[in-house]
């Protein structure tokens, strides 16, 4: 194999696919093939979860629904990726790009470089590493159903998460079992989805007995994954009906089905669905945060939520919303009692909670991630919507 040339075979490989490939010596880059510019390698945030692979053939799913395929020969490690069928959205990049320490000034140039790699189906990432392991490893033949995600795999779900996951999806007593008892339950929970209350679902999700639906599959893997794209089906569907946008909704739920089909235990499938569920009802919780669930207030708050990271002009709101700016704050100041001005800097205080208490980038990355004029401003508006410093808050409320 000392005749092979890996650079070679790496750049060939990422000319056709499109997507970025790596190649490492005993842990050193060798080189390096990215079809498109980004200032940040994406890869650095999982490369401890990516280079604890060993199999031949290997493969890692991001929280953001990224994959990476990894292929090992000798003392050599080629990584492909990130790819996916559905790339993440703008907000999603540029959060991405926050936990990568990108410069402002070049968030939008990754966010460009990260939508002009081409999105694979995972099916045809994995037969490139099949193929090129055969090559590679002494003419192993491998097929795609050999290829099982890796144990980090669910490790990463849970830290990225914020450790939402548990064990305890379905009550497992078989004397509260009832055959085709899907409707009643069906019913509950898509009203729980839709109205976004997490903490009924949790309540709910204790007690409810197991779901017994009929039989739609030949084997019980093929049966999990079946029950999991339907109950995709139908929290997306609820989540829409609880004001989620309909692109979301879907993108979401067929990110989440691509995942279920790479899995291969029956914990590892109930664990995606229980956070998948959760997710969807998170969701529709944000956008009702208040009291107030008008049309205009739903419009308003989805639009804030995929501009979070933005210096949100009222004006390109309006003009998204297709109304003028003075009937937009009056209308929604006489409908939710509150000004919108109130409403996006409580939504970004809210977000700068949750980055306060699951990173550990300082106040100063956050308010510049959150488009804050400067870390004094970020600091008087957060004391004023959380009652404490950004400081003051961390430390309360640290893992």
């Amino acid at each position: 194999m000392g005749t092979v040339d890996y650079g070679y075979l790496a750049k060939s490989m990422s000319t056709l696919s499109g997507v970025p490939v790596r190649v490492y010596h005993s842990g050193s880059e060798l080189c390096r093939f990215f079809p498109a510019k980004l200032p940040r390698d994406p890869m650095e945030l999982y490369k401890e979860d990516i280079f604890a692979i060993t199999e031949h053939v290997g493969f890692f799913v991001t929280p953001l629904f990224h994959y990476y395929g990894v292929l090992n020969f000798g003392e050599y490690r080629m990584i492909v990726g990130p790819t996916s069928q559905i790339m993440a959205d703008e907000q999603k990049l540029r959060e991405l790009a926050f936990r990568l320490d990108v410069p402002k000034d070049e968030v939008h140039a990754f966010a460009e470089g990260m939508n002009a790699i081409v999105r694979l189906p995972v099916e045809t990432l994995l037969q490139m590493l099949c193929t090129m392991n055969h090559l590679l490893n002494h003419g192993e033949k491998l097929k795609i159903y050999d290829l099982a995600i890796h144990e980090q795999e669910q490790k990463v779900i849970k830290t990225n998460v914020e450790a939402r996951r548990t064990s305890r999806v379905y009550v497992e007593d078989a004397a509260e079992r009832q055959a085709h008892n899907t409707l009643a339950l069906e019913d509950a929970l898509m009203e729980i989805v839709r109205k976004g209350d997490t903490a009924a679902l949790r309540a709910w999700l204790s007690q409810a007995p197991p779901i017994q639906g009929g039989t739609i599959a030949k084997d019980q893997l093929r049966q999990l994954k079946n029950t999991f794209i339907v109950t995709a089906t139908l929290v997306s569907r609820a989540a829409i009906r609880g004001g989620m946008r309909e692109d979301d909704a879907f993108s979401l739920s067929d990110a989440y089905i691509q995942r279920s089909e790479l899995l291969k235990g029956y914990s590892p499938i109930l664990n995606l669905q229980y956070n998948m569920v959760l997710e969807f009802t998170e969701q529709v919780e944000q956008l009702h945060r208040g009291k107030h669930r008008t049309k205009l207030a739903l419009d308003v708050a989805n639009y804030v939520r995929h501009h979070l990271s933005e210096s949100i002009s009222v004006d390109a709101m309006a003009e998204e919303l297709f109304l003028s700016r003075p009937y937009l704050s009056a209308k929604y100041k006489q409908e939710t009692g509150q000004t919108l001005t109130d409403y996006i800097l409580n939504e970004k205080t809210e977000e700068a909670k949750r980055l306060l208490r699951w990173s550990d980038k300082p106040a100063s990355a956050i308010a510049a991630y959150l488009g804050f004029s400067s870390h004094g401003h970020f600091c008087k508006v957060f004391k004023k919507y959380a009652g404490l410093t950004p400081q003051e808050y961390r430390e309360e409320h640290q893992r």
